[in-house]
């Protein structure tokens, strides 16, 4: 009996998004690359760290990483 092909992961969002415990997905918050002398300081301040992916995306996401 053969059995089904594998789903391959999309890697660049493998790259881009980690996996909680819980099952939920964290990202990178955005606009913190460059222009940053015009953007305040609470500004850049709120875009440290990891933010969850939006609830009506991660069906899409959990299609892209079948195997996390």
């Amino acid at each position: 009996m053969m059995a089904g092909y594998k789903l391959k992961t999309h890697r660049g969002t493998a790259k881009r998004v980690k996996v909680t415990g819980s099952g939920k997905y964290l990202r990178r918050k955005a606009s913190l690359r460059h222009l940053l002398t015009t953007k305040s300081r609470g500004q850049k301040r709120n875009l440290k760290g990891p933010a969850t992916v939006d609830a009506s995306v991660n069906r899409m996401i959990g299609r892209l990483l079948p195997n996390a």
